[in-house]
């Protein structure tokens, strides 16, 4: 039978989390022992005035400041189990050990051991489990005992207990604690007073006590509930849900809008409103790492912040965003969702899938519709559901199909013609009708073929784009059974996810270049310049612009923000509103964004993994502080070392390497922070935005410097600029006293390098004097050599002339003597009766011998080679006039043949006078004569 009641357990316990599967929550950060360098399991969690988060962890304390985690080993290396934020100290308690930890000038938290300063004696194995603070007393709360610490004096008290105390509560100004089979006991003037020891409070464990409503004590028990404590009664507070017991309530708090948190051994948070009505559960199955609650903390701005058996939490209770995630992967990807009859539908890549609106039930699927959803419409009273089938008409959890024509984009009224609707298909242009009360196909629109995933209707006119291909202008006959004309539109670009819709009445486009109103006067699409403001180059991933029915409010995503234009009541121009976007939001598929009205401002966006809703009434533009969290410097290869920040530094040279840690305390999941800095005395200008809470500078040189902060929430940028000025000293050999060497020792070089350079220069105008003296002597020599050149060649062209002379006075000769030889031969034979002939011999061998020819052509010869006879004669004094002449017609280079005319001898005499020539200069045999006499 036990078995059975267990069964019977499970089952509804299964069935309930079925049942609540898939329930809107709040957006959970989630921060693992990866995140935050500890251990998984965490204990206790507080706040500072600053508004940073202390956790109590395995490890030791952890800080989150909004962007950084930091660490803090235990004081003993034990379990830190408690902590508590009072004034400016945080103070932490373990086993056998309690204190606190301040922060020094470095921005660093250091410990001190207040348990070691009162000389505690403690109880073996005793660990600090609460730490609670009133007045002038903190109390520190052991299984056994309560130490009241009063910070006036520097005493304690110690409050013991026979049983263990399984808990501390401070309740309004005082303090009541539970000693198991016991009851609940007070605290006052140091001592515990009996409130209850009714038979409950002694045998059921206490979760917490609060004062609600009345006035009276509220008590929670681990397994039994709520209870009133009314005049020493108890009185049971119903809350009709018995998941709360079955997972084992651990820790709660009460909320300052007076509701609560209970946290569970096994099954996550359930939030309670004040009148006692369950209204969520959180667990992993919606945004929890781990469903094990140790300790619930709400923190200034609402937060609700959870120590896990692993791992910590942050839910944003106040966000105006609500996240529905569908875990088991049933629905996909939402292309579409529409409010019909107290339903919500989403369509999606998977089909169509419904829930009662205001509901936690699960989505039903909605058979028949396998595959995906693109639009859903509602007109004149009737849902409709485009698909990738065709058209469904939708009642609650069923669809009926109407028009089997593939793939249905979107669906539009005709103008006043309600009973007629044009939807765009794969293959073109269709229209429904509504004929005898049923929705049904009527005809496709002949002539156009393109794919018409967005249009927009101007009379007989529709403008079509299939989303990345051209836009047409299909004109229609009245009938709207065929195109009369299409035209492309060729002055517009084309791109990628881009747009059609209409919006207040003007049909308009979008894609990456902007937003285009078609003009009707001039019958061509303008750029709408405010429109346009929507998209960024930076910022653009989608041109789809959604206009919902009946609302004046225009949607676009961009890649950081959520987009929405509306109009100005009284003046009626367009407004541009952003709602941050971060990065971990969850997203649709790109170019097939959605969003719905679901209630007054509260709209549904699909994701890809089920849907986001945002309430926009919820939003606000809180403005937040940066601060310079830490500051530290080194030098190359040594370890960095933290500054204090509140000072002004003046670094040594050599440790001019600095790193800024900074941040903004803000816990918003899908807000981003990003930051900006300027370094005044380095760089000018801004940086660009970047996410890192850090920045650093390696090698500055010396010289003063200001660094600048500042951060960017969202879209609202912080409330101020975090600066902080420092110096970096000189190195040695700049100081005063070697700047002075230097500059002793540079004039000292200036004067030498002046004189050097004086005297440099004075030699090098010597030089160049004397190279100019050289060179004009060198022109002289170089004149005097053309001179004597210009001389030789005149003597050159006079020897020449001599020569020609010489050659033509000997050739004459040779030719007057061969002449008068042949003329006296031929006389020889004439016979001489009267010696006339004789006679004229006689004149011949007179002319053959004539002293005067031979002088002549000598006075040619020694014009022409005057040193020669000279030479000779010198060389060989014997030689006779005849041997001369004989020379010099060597020296012609003449041939025995060509001399014997001029000596009117013959050739055999001739060869006998140059042998005898010979003999008279001793010129050997095998040397020839007339080399001889040329080389003279």
């Amino acid at each position: 039978m036990k078995i059975k009641t267990n069964i019977c357990t499970i089952v509804i316990f299964l069935l309930v989390t079925t049942l609540l599967y898939g329930q809107d929550s709040p957006p959970v950060q989630v921060y693992t022992s990866k995140d935050y360098g500890a251990e998984s399991q965490n204990w206790s969690i507080d706040q500072s005035k600053h508004n940073f988060i202390y956790v109590a962890n395995n490890q030791g304390l952890l800080e989150f400041n909004g962007a950084k985690w930091n660490s803090y080993p235990s004081p003993n290396e034990t379990i830190v189990r408690s902590v508590s934020v009072i004034d400016d100290l945080i103070y932490t308690g373990c086993s056998k050990e309690f204190g606190y930890w301040q922060r020094n000038e470095f921005g660093l938290l250091f410990y001190t051991s207040l348990s070691k300063l009162l000389k505690i004696d403690f109880l073996e194995g005793e660990e600090f489990w609460d730490i609670v603070s009133i007045n002038d007393y903190i109390l520190f709360q052991s299984l056994k005992r309560i130490y009241i610490y009063d910070k006036t004096n520097n005493s304690y008290s110690i409050i013991d207990s026979d049983t263990n105390i399984y808990k501390m509560f401070k309740v309004d100004g005082s303090i009541y604690f539970q000693e198991t089979r016991n009851g609940l006991y007070k605290i006052e003037s140091g001592k515990s007073i009996l409130v209850s020891n009714a038979q409950l409070l002694k045998n059921d464990l206490l979760v917490n006590v609060f004062n609600h409503n009345s006035g009276n004590l509220l008590i929670e028990t681990e397994s039994n509930g709520f209870y009133f404590l009314d005049n020493g009664e108890l009185v049971k507070w119903n809350i009709q849900d018995d998941r709360i017991s079955k997972s084992g309530v651990y820790r709660s708090t009460k909320l300052r809008d007076g509701s609560f948190i209970l946290g569970t051994r096994s099954d996550g948070i359930v939030h309670i409103t004040k009148e006692g009505e369950v209204y969520n559960y959180i667990n992993t199955l919606n945004g929890l790492s781990n469903n094990t609650i140790h300790y619930i903390f709400e923190d200034a701005e609402n937060n609700i912040w959870l120590a896990l058996d692993n791992g910590i939490n942050c839910i944003n209770f106040k966000s105006p965003f609500r996240i529905f995630n569908d875990l088991e992967g049933r629905i996909g990807t939402v292309y579409a969702s529409a409010i019909y009859k107290d339903y919500l539908y989403l369509g999606s890549n998977q089909g169509l899938y419904c829930r009662p609106i205001n509901s936690n039930e699960s989505f039903k699927f909605v058979e028949g519709t396998q595959g995906p959803v693109w639009c859903l419409k509602e007109f004149k009273g009737s849902l409709f559901c485009g698909h990738n089938v065709g058209t469904f008409l939708v009642n609650k959890d069923s669809a009926s199909l109407i028009a089997d024509i593939q793939g249905t984009w979107d669906i539009e009224s005709l103008n006043e013609k309600d009973n007629m609707l044009l939807q765009g298909n794969y293959n073109g242009l269709n229209i429904i009708e509504m004929k005898d009360g049923k929705w049904q196909f009527k005809n496709k629109i002949e002539g156009f073929n393109v794919s018409s995933r967005f249009f927009s209707i101007n009379n007989n006119q529709i403008f079509v784009t299939h989303g990345s291909k051209d836009i047409f202008t299909v004109t229609v006959n009245n009938e709207y059974t065929k195109a009369l004309s299409i035209v492309k539109d060729t002055l517009l670009g084309r791109g990628l996810n881009c747009s059609i819709t209409k919006y207040n009445d003007d049909i308009i486009y979008a894609y990456k270049r902007g937003v285009f109103k078609y003009d009707l006067t001039q019958e061509k699409f303008l750029k709408d310049t405010i429109l346009s403001k929507l998209y960024s180059p930076e910022e653009y991933t989608s041109g789809k612009l959604i206009s919902n029915k009946g609302s004046n409010i225009l949607w676009n995503f961009s890649k950081n923000n959520l987009n929405y234009v509306t109009r100005d009541n009284l003046n009626g121009k367009s407004i541009l509103n952003k709602i941050p976007y971060s990065s971990e939001f969850p997203k649709g598929l790109t170019g097939y964004e959605n969003i719905k009205s679901l209630k007054n401002n509260t709209y549904i966006i699909g994701s890809s993994n089920g849907y986001v809703t945002i309430d926009i009434d919820k939003l606000e533009e809180k403005v937040y502080d940066i601060s310079i969290n830490s500051i530290t410097n080194s030098s190359i290869g040594d370890s960095a070392k933290y500054v204090d920040k509140n000072l002004e530094s003046v670094f040594e040279n050599k440790n001019n390497n600095i790193e800024f840690s900074f941040g903004v305390v803000e816990f918003h999941k899908y807000l981003e922070t990003e930051y900006q800095y300027q370094l005044v005395g380095m760089y000018p200008d801004w940086s660009n935005w970047f996410s890192e809470p850090k920045v650093s500078f390696k090698n500055l040189s010396f010289g003063d410097y200001v660094f600048k902060v500042k951060a960017r929430v969202g879209n609202t940028l912080s409330k101020n600029i975090a600066t902080y000025s420092f110096s970096i000293k000189r190195p040695w050999y700049f100081s005063n006293m070697l700047i002075a060497l230097y500059i002793i020792i540079f004039l000292l070089i200036s004067f030498i390098t002046h004189n050097v350079y004086k005297r440099y220069y004075r030699k090098q105008n010597e030089r160049l004097m004397q190279e100019n003296h050289r060179e004009l002597e060198l022109k002289k020599l170089e004149n005097k050599q053309q001179l004597m050149r210009f001389n030789n060649d005149k003597l050159r062209q006079d020897i020449e002339s001599k020569n020609r002379e010489l050659g033509i006075s000997t050739m004459n000769l040779i030719k007057k003597n061969e002449f008068l030889n042949n003329l006296k031969k031929e006389l020889k034979n004439v016979s001489d009766n009267n010696n006339k002939i004789k006679n004229v011999i006689r004149i011949i061998d007179k002319n053959l011998n004539d002293e005067d020819d031979w002088n002549l052509f000598e006075e040619a010869f020694n014009n022409a080679d005057k040193d020669f006879i000279k030479k000779i004669k010198s060389l060989h004094p014997t030689l006779t006039s005849n041997d001369l002449r004989l020379c010099s017609y060597l020296r012609l280079n003449l041939s025995s043949k060509e001399i014997a005319p001029l000596l009117n001898i013959s050739p055999r005499s001739v060869e006998v006078k140059r042998y005898r020539l010979r003999k008279k200069i001793n010129l050997p045999r095998e040397s020839s004569l007339s080399d001889y006499i040329l080389e003279i």
